[in-house]
């Protein structure tokens, strides 16, 4: 098999020709070229000619995932049996996971959303028309993959703070990521407790969750913008990177204080006492596991890189799933995330920049295959026909009007922070998007309601419970694509462009919410 020949001007000129029907500008936006020059063989071109297929250097590392899942299932087979058979339940979630991933990329391609959409969808499909069933045994595994994603979430979270941008604008970052999270949890407190009639304590574990903020669809849309001079001058995408990952983390905190409270069988009392308490123990033991783990391995270590990924991921696993055994599951998340930060600031100050280090580099590789996972199985608890039609309605109108709400507030709690009027304006409208913590925290009640043994109490949990996931999925619905959407249309309109950055004004007008593929977060 021999090299194909290095381009030349005329190949270049008539790439520029071959690109110019609408069919092949249409494939474009699937199959991307190479960045660099690429090897391939002789007859590829021929019998694969790009835009129509991908670039052979694309297609390969696609047949190697292939490879990759169809080794793994035979050894699996080898070892499982009719387990993970063709009739199997592994190999049907499985199968969900590699239709998610998929369907996920395509959505991305076609509509420019947020591929997290067609992976949620993916699984709704899949649950409704009999594509996949999950016996008790493998909830549990989905639940336990459920945990891996909200740690991969929590250590990123930790990782992308920055202390020095904290020490600049620690007003600024406080109010974006701790006051709308608070109008908003109230608000959906409110709303669905008169609307959709959950009691109080329900209806403020469902506010805690609905007023997160997602990362995943507001931070690499701010970067896109960023790339090309909008923002950059005021600092407003890093600003925002540290406010979500303060939002995010209260949240789950909170979430699982809430949480914790309802199914424990100790006292009240001690129970609220607990809250408190949980929150200063996670983030004292999981600054000092960050601060243990910044100078253990030591800086110069060969393995560095692994050994410094192992003890972070190990030590957020560890955090959550004992915190949630000794029932303080308050401290799991604050632990992790606090475990993240501390790291970053003394790697940062041996060298490794926040946030683009190696270690965070091999945990955005980690979400790309739990990003799928995460979603596909949220939308799999949600069966159609089970659903009521008034709280889908109800809950539709809960949403709107407390994104409304937080909006109006993020507008309000915005000045001090050194904005414009355009520029609160426009945190304001895109400050709002749901998306992976509503994924991973959606499920959790339900699963604990199926572990409950008193009946009576039981079928009323399950269908409070069951409303809390309907409106989590509906929430990620609702605001991921508007929030990507809104970052997109309005970034260039009301945020300053710096007057060093002299690309062409059509890199703008071509802009999609994509970045959006929250993988690349």
């Amino acid at each position: 098999m021999e090299d194909s020949r290095e381009p030349d001007d005329n190949d270049e000129r008539r790439d520029e020709i071959y690109y110019d029907k609408w069919w092949q500008k249409f494939c474009l936006r699937f199959h991307q070229p190479d960045s660099t020059p690429s090897w391939k063989p002789k007859w590829w071109t021929r019998f694969f000619p790009f835009p129509l297929f991908s670039t052979y250097r694309q297609s390969a590392l696609k047949i190697c995932f292939i490879l990759f899942f169809l080794l793994t299932w035979g050894i699996l087979y080898a070892e499982l049996g009719e387990a993970i058979g063709l009739h199997g339940e592994l190999l049907g979630m499985s199968l969900l996971v590699i239709a998610a991933y998929l369907i996920g990329w395509i959505w991305l391609k076609v509509t420019t959303l947020p591929a997290l959409i067609g992976m949620l969808l993916t699984g709704i499909l899949f649950q409704n028309f009999g594509l996949v069933t999950m016996t008790d045994e493998y909830r549990k595994l989905n639940q336990d993959l459920r945990k891996l994603a909200l740690v991969i979430i929590l250590t990123r979270a930790g990782l992308g703070l920055d202390a020095k941008v904290l020490k600049k604008h620690y007003a600024a970052v406080l109010q974006l990521g701790l006051l709308p999270w608070l109008v908003e949890c109230i608000a959906i407190a409110v709303t669905t407790h008169y609307l959709l009639h959950l009691p109080w304590i329900w209806a403020f574990l469902l506010g805690s969750m609905i007023a997160s903020v997602s990362p995943a669809v507001v931070v690499p849309c701010l970067f896109r913008l960023r790339d090309i001079g909008y923002g950059e001058s005021k600092g407003i995408p890093t600003m925002v990177v540290a406010a979500a990952a303060i939002d995010d983390s209260v949240s789950v905190a909170v979430f699982a204080i809430i949480l914790n409270a309802m199914f424990s069988s100790g006292s009240v009392t001690w129970n609220i006492i607990k809250g408190p308490l949980s929150i200063i123990a996670g983030v004292a033991l999981g600054s000092l596991w960050g601060a243990l783990i910044s100078f253990i391995p030591e800086s110069g270590d060969t393995h560095v890189v692994p050994l410094r990924f192992l003890l972070l991921f190990l030590g957020g696993l560890f955090s959550l799933f004992i915190s949630s055994m000794i029932e303080w599951s308050g401290a799991g998340p604050l632990a992790i995330v606090s475990s993240g930060f501390v790291a970053a600031y003394y790697w940062k100050k041996q060298g490794w920049i926040v946030n683009k280090n190696p270690v965070s580099d091999l945990f955005r590789i980690l979400w790309i295959f739990f990003e799928p996972i995460l979603f596909a199985f949220t939308g799999a608890q949600v069966t159609i026909s089970t659903l009521d039609p008034v709280v889908i309605k109800m809950g539709a109108v809960c949403l709107v009007s407390c994104l409304l709400i937080r909006a109006v507030a993020t507008f309000l709690v915005s000045f001090g922070c050194g904005l414009n009027y355009k520029e609160k304006l426009f945190i304001s409208l895109t400050w709002m998007a749901k998306a992976t913590v509503q994924a991973a925290l959606g499920p959790a009640a339900l699963d604990l309601v199926h572990r409950s043994q008193t009946t009576g109490e039981s079928n009323k949990r399950e269908v409070y419970a069951e409303t809390l996931l309907a409106v989590s999925v509906l929430s990620v619905m609702l605001s991921a694509p508007l929030g990507a959407l809104l970052i997109a249309v309005t970034g260039p309109k009301l945020l300053t462009r710096d007057n060093g950055d002299n690309k062409v004004q059509s890199e703008v007008e071509s802009m999609k919410p994509v970045a959006h593929n929250s993988s690349q977060l």
